[in-house]
């Protein structure tokens, strides 16, 4: 990255526990250290402020916390379940899995990469219920595109009736809850050929966690939490679980929703990518899979990769086309932008929607940035 100086590639904050991030929060530090002009950055927070729910925002840049602000009883400890961000977190422990596969590192000699057929890993998804299923592979799962229907059968996240385990219901052995005139869906059936159709797909992105399981014998958020948190000074996420035991899946970390992060920390894990991937010179998530993972998985949907948002078709108006973002309901989202030395969070509560759809934040927030 061109103009940086050596301490602004080479910091890299304390845990919380520890004092935080280093900061810039007044008006001629943020100006001269962060290269943040504070009074451009109203328009940005009157746009939090004016939706009413708790919600928390921080802005880092060169490596410097240049602004936060909390809402509705809100506070820097508060911690919120950022939804859809979760599956990035998911895609980078399976960046790691295909790493370790490339060093010779992973457990035994099984080799997992992108293209290995997914349902090779997930014995709880035999018999099949469609032969095309046998034909997934992680890559298509990573990428939105294994042909298992979600959105656009109306399925949005992986409701189900009482006393039915979501991840049996994902595999296609019982109805899902759906927005449908019959309030259920089934993804017994593929509605694409895998590879061929970019749907958005939380039935199909839980099967991630049971493959992680069966492969690793650990669970996301532990495995995580070694792999990641830990080393980058994370202490106060929770990952939570989802499913019970129905006799045939289990619970398991949950691998698209039900994590809970505070802003701060959430900007950590942003940092963590902006650096590459390496912290304090220590490579925690590899270049390659970064790179890969953060531009576009396929050409359905050039604005997907591998778990991860990108803007290298310019899809976000007047932000930089290198960057990409954690991105979930309720407007959370923790946008990475390279080029600028920038990493911005916004999670919260509410409102509807993501914040893709409505460009204001960023945009505001960009406002305040200083050039170089």
């Amino acid at each position: 990255m061109s103009g940086l100086s050596t301490e602004s590639e080479t910091y890299y904050p304390q845990a919380e526990s520890g004092g935080g991030w280093r900061t810039a929060v007044e008006a001629g530090a943020a100006r001269d250290y962060a290269g943040i002009d504070l009074s451009k950055l109203d328009a940005a927070r009157a746009w939090n402020a004016r939706h009413s729910v708790p919600s928390a925002v921080a802005v880092v840049r060169h490596g410097y916390l240049a602004a936060e602000w909390y809402e509705q009883g809100a506070s820097s400890a508060t911690t919120f379940n950022v939804y859809s961000c979760t599956k990035s977190f998911t895609g980078t422990a399976f960046g790691l899995l295909f790493d370790d596969t490339r060093q010779g590192k992973l457990a035994g000699t099984r080799t997992v990469e992108l293209d290995s057929p997914a349902y090779a890993f997930i014995p709880e998804g035999h018999p099949l219920t469609d032969a095309r299923k046998g034909r997934i592979t992680l890559r298509h799962l990573l990428s939105m595109t294994s042909g298992i229907p979600g959105e656009s059968i109306g399925v949005f996240d992986t409701r189900t009736a009482s006393g039915v385990s979501p991840f049996t219901a994902a595999l296609g052995f019982a109805p899902l809850t759906a927005k449908t005139p019959l309030g259920q869906a089934w993804t017994d059936r593929l509605s694409s050929e895998p590879g061929s159709l970019w749907d958005y797909s939380d039935p199909a992105y839980v099967h991630l966690a049971l493959a992680f399981r069966n492969i690793t014998g650990e669970e996301l958020g532990p495995y995580m939490q070694r792999r990641v948190f830990d080393p980058i000074g994370i202490e106060g996420l929770t990952w939570e679980p989802m499913g019970f035991d129905d006799g045939r899946v289990g619970a398991h970390t949950s691998p698209h929703t039900r994590l809970y992060i505070s802003a701060r920390e959430m900007a950590r894990f942003g940092y963590l990518m902006l650096r590459g991937g390496a912290w304090k010179r220590n490579p925690i998530v590899a270049r390659w899979w970064l790179d890969l993972a953060t531009k576009p998985s396929q050409t359905y949907n050039p604005q997907y990769g591998l778990t991860w948002w990108v803007n290298t078709e310019e899809t976000w108006p007047g932000v930089p086309r290198d960057s990409f973002a954690a991105m979930g309901a309720n407007c959370n989202a923790c946008y990475v932008i390279p080029s600028l030395d920038l990493v911005v969070v916004r999670i919260g509560t509410g409102p509807a929607g993501a914040l893709d759809t409505d460009p204001g934040f960023i945009s505001s927030v960009l406002g305040a940035v200083i050039p170089g």
